[in-house]
């Protein structure tokens, strides 16, 4: 009976359940995109290491472990990492890059260099050395293979470009480009000296078969007490994984998003789909039928094109799948295998049947409750319009549904139920607009103005109209690319004041104290001005309230995080607060009676090491033990240009310890960086520089990258909406049609009834982006108010255009899909009436 009843009307519903593609389609590609994401990081762990096991450390390897690391693995490479100045000759350009001397390559993996000798080269070449350098860079400053790189005091000749390093996506090169330098040169280039940020490592290669973890835990205490981290291809491939699984997830959650507006489609569609079947539905029961076989034919009927739909869906997300990896790629450090992940699949069938079940059944229940009665009285009112608690029921499914797939994709009950929660507000305040404009133009309808806008406004409340399914669907993908637009400019914002007023642009650090007077002086004859001065103090932490790291590293209910312990502190001194800081609680840094620190700790810090005011704290002062005591907690604006630190000691302790000073200073103009930065490599080659301008354009492409991703995710929920539309304009055309012949027989010609459709859609479309700009911008403000702790402005031109777009595409579909009613005569609908 299902099958027969739905011949006549195979093609709307099919096209309302297009509504449910885009969303499966979305939501398929992202779970099978991970599932082959994360066998490609399996697959490739070791190249993603390089090697079967890397040892890190910050201070060297001492000399008691050194024969012991000596003896592991078939093969071992050694490097020394740390961040400098370059400078690329002749005369093409300055830039602060990480620098990697290495002693080998790797031993997993492909070092892609071009020409492709050159990796070969810098590993067996002794007698004329090179230096490798990242394509990236190169092509910032024009530089080419043949031309040298000044690493200190020590130049060398470019001998490759680097195309790609084990484990090192495109984006990392962009934000810490890389020179390649050959280990036994590091000395040489006069940058390694007291203060200097450096990173040991030390990489192994093991026969085949070997158990690297357990050699790792044979040697596990040793490693803790010299401050060394262990990176096995397991370690490896496990944060790797877990990171991206982040990235999957969330992105999952966006195309849930546009599988649930797909679904309100279904739900309005089918409601309209009912309401013309209310008839057949009242001779069925007058032929025997039940309420309950009545609803079961319908049923069946939507579920078996939901499948259809899911089916479609899925192949498409296959497509989609084959796309993100090229959306994706300068975030990605592994190559990634495309094939159909089966159980993503069959999530993405399941999911998407169910919610299509579901949301249709909320107006399918209405069926089992129409009375026989309509046969012979067409304005019969029967229960159909009463509340039910069925659909109170169905409606607590779908929530629950809703609050367990943000569940299984978060792993996390407080951000499933903060998406649910979200995802209500939007929706009731979307639908409230919708019912708002509804009532508002019912109550204050304008009769003085023409009479194509008093049609099209009548269209908005009239029987059967699609203003509240629109606004909602059309509104949240709107709110969708808005939100993200605002949030985009607000992170930016953040950093821009760098061009801004005096504030400084230019960071000079790892200043040794004998060369602080030098620096000074170049600075003054090229007549920039020191704005501040920030001497630097390195130190460990070694006991918290007497109890020492070792033991709290061991006890496990005390909550500190592992990072609190082992980290290398950078801290400074002084009396009194920056502009930057606020005070939270307690006092500035001074001096106890009794002598003690008592010392500053950033309030966030407080929190997340479990300490508390008045907790004491003993320090490594390179060598030299010191007690202090956390006399208050200060709140950092990060957004200013100063340096921030977790702990600042008060003046007259820290003065005769080995430090390294930070200077502030701002250039006008280009130019006159180029010059500073030239004159640093060539007097203090081991004072690096951080160009703050640099750094803006750097995290303005990172941004805009990242931006993309989600746009191409969320633009899948606007791509739905426009279809939600699409679809419920095509399932009201009978309705429409009748409404045409009657304006058409009483004397409306087809301009008129073209711009009552125009105004129609044109006020639905720019209703509905204009409460989700509405909606977005609340949530930026909230974001810049209670994450960002930001003022916020928004660009409102932008918006607009949006809303323009938005207000534009919708009606142009509106009128699109409504073309039929234009060409039908009202002779041809009045006898088909007859």
């Amino acid at each position: 009976m299902a099958w027969r009843d739905s011949r006549r009307s195979r093609a709307r519903l099919l096209l309302f359940m297009a509504s449910i593609i885009l969303g499966i389609a979305a939501l398929v590609g992202i779970n099978s995109f991970g599932d082959n994401l994360a066998s490609s990081i399996s697959g490739q762990a070791r190249e993603l290491l390089g090697a079967d096991l890397v040892l890190t450390g910050s201070k060297g390897f001492s000399k008691e472990l050194r024969p012991t690391l000596n003896q592991l693995g078939t093969a071992r490479t050694r490097e020394v990492a740390f961040a400098s100045m370059v400078e690329f000759r002749p005369n093409r350009g300055v830039r602060l890059v990480q620098v990697r001397a290495r002693d080998g390559g790797f031993f997993y993996g492909d070092w892609q260099t071009e020409p492709r000798t050159a990796a070969q080269r810098f590993v067996q070449d002794s007698t004329a050395p090179g230096a490798l350098v990242d394509d990236a860079l190169l092509a910032q400053f024009g530089a080419r293979v043949g031309d040298s790189v000044q690493v200190g005091k020590v130049r060398l000749p470019i001998i490759g470009r680097v195309l790609k390093t084990p484990g090192q996506s495109g984006i990392s090169s962009a934000v810490a480009p890389t020179v390649f330098i050959p280990l036994a040169l590091v000395r040489q280039t006069g940058l390694v000296q007291r203060g200097s940020r450096l990173q040991y490592r030390r990489s192994y290669q093991f026969a085949p078969g070997t158990d690297v973890a357990a050699v790792v835990k044979t040697l596990q205490t040793r490693l803790d007490k010299a401050d060394i981290d262990a990176d096995t291809v397991a370690t490896r491939q496990e944060q790797t994984g877990r990171a991206f699984a982040d990235l999957t997830r969330y992105l999952s959650l966006v195309a849930f998003v546009a599988l649930l507006l797909g679904c309100v489609g279904v739900a309005s569609a089918v409601n309209l789909y009912v309401r013309e079947k209310l008839a057949a539905v009242a001779v069925l029961r007058c032929l025997g039928a039940s309420g309950r076989q009545a609803l079961l034919i319908y049923l069946i009927q939507t579920a078996g094109l939901g499948l259809v739909g899911a089916v479609l869906g899925s192949a498409l997300g296959a497509v989609v799948q084959g796309l993100l990896p090229r959306v994706l790629g300068d975030f990605l450090p592994v190559d990634i295998t495309v094939s159909v992940s089966w159980p993503a699949v069959l999530t993405g069938l399941a999911t998407g049947l169910l919610m299509a079940v579901l949301f249709a059944l909320l107006p399918l229940l209405s069926v089992r409750r129409v009375s026989p009665l309509r046969v012979l009285r067409t304005a019969f009112e029967d229960e159909a319009e009463k509340p039910d608690a069925w659909r109170g029921l169905v409606m607590a499914v779908i929530g629950l549904f809703i609050l367990a797939f943000a569940y299984q994709q978060t792993q996390s009950w407080k951000t499933a139920l903060g998406f649910g929660a979200g995802l209500l507000v939007a929706v009731v305040a979307l639908g409230a607009v919708g019912r708002l404009l509804m009532e508002l133009v019912r109550n204050f309808f304008p009769s003085g103005w023409s009479y194509v806008w008093r049609q099209g406004l009548a269209n908005l409340f009239r029987p059967q109209n699609q203003t509240l399914t629109l606004v909602t669907s059309i509104g949240l993908g709107t709110f969708l690319l808005a939100t993200l637009f605002l949030t985009q400019a607000l992170l930016l914002g953040r950093v821009q004041i760098a061009g801004q007023g005096q504030q400084p642009n230019l960071v000079l650090f790892d200043i040794q104290r004998e060369q602080r007077a030098g620096v000074e002086d170049l600075l003054k004859a090229q007549k920039l001005p020191v704005l501040q001065r920030v001497p630097i103090v390195t130190m460990s932490l070694k006991a918290i309230n007497g109890r020492t790291v070792a033991e709290l590293k061991k006890d496990t209910t005390t909550g500190i995080p592992p990072w609190a312990l082992t980290r290398e502190y950078r801290v400074t001194y002084r009396d009194s607060l920056n502009s930057s800081e606020k005070l939270v609680d307690g006092t500035l840094p001074g001096l106890a009676p009794d002598g003690t620190p008592r010392i500053s700790v950033e309030a966030g810090y407080l929190q997340r090491a479990k300490l508390k005011l008045g907790d004491t704290l003993d320090f490594n002062v390179q060598g030299a033990p010191m007690r202090v005591v956390i006399g208050g907690t200060r709140e950092i604006d990060r957004a200013r240009v100063q340096p921030s630190f977790l702990v600042v000691f008060p003046a007259g302790v820290l003065e005769q310890a080995p430090q390294f000073t930070v200077l502030l200073t701002r250039t006008p103009n280009t130019a006159a960086l180029a010059a500073v930065q030239q004159r640093l490599v060539q007097e203090f080659p081991n004072v690096s520089a951080i160009d703050l301008a640099l750094i803006l354009q750097t995290l303005d492409d990172l941004i805009g990258k990242i931006s993309f991703v989600i746009r191409f995710m969320a633009g899948f929920s606007i791509l739905t909406g426009l279809l939600v539309l699409s679809s419920s304009v095509v399932i009201s055309r009978y309705q429409r049609v009748r409404e045409s012949v009657l304006l058409r027989t009483l004397g409306a010609s087809r301009a008129q009834i073209l711009r009552i459709t125009l105004v129609e859609y044109g006020l639905l479309g720019l209703l509905a982006a204009l409460a989700g700009i509405g909606l977005a911008l609340l949530a930026a403000w909230a974001l810049a108010v209670w994450v960002f702790s930001a003022s916020f402005g928004p660009a409102l031109l932008p918006l607009l255009g949006l809303a323009a777009l938005v207000t534009v595409l919708t009606a142009a579909i509106g009128l699109f899909n409504s073309r039929d009613v234009l060409r039908r005569s009202p002779l041809e609908v009045l006898r088909a009436e007859g």
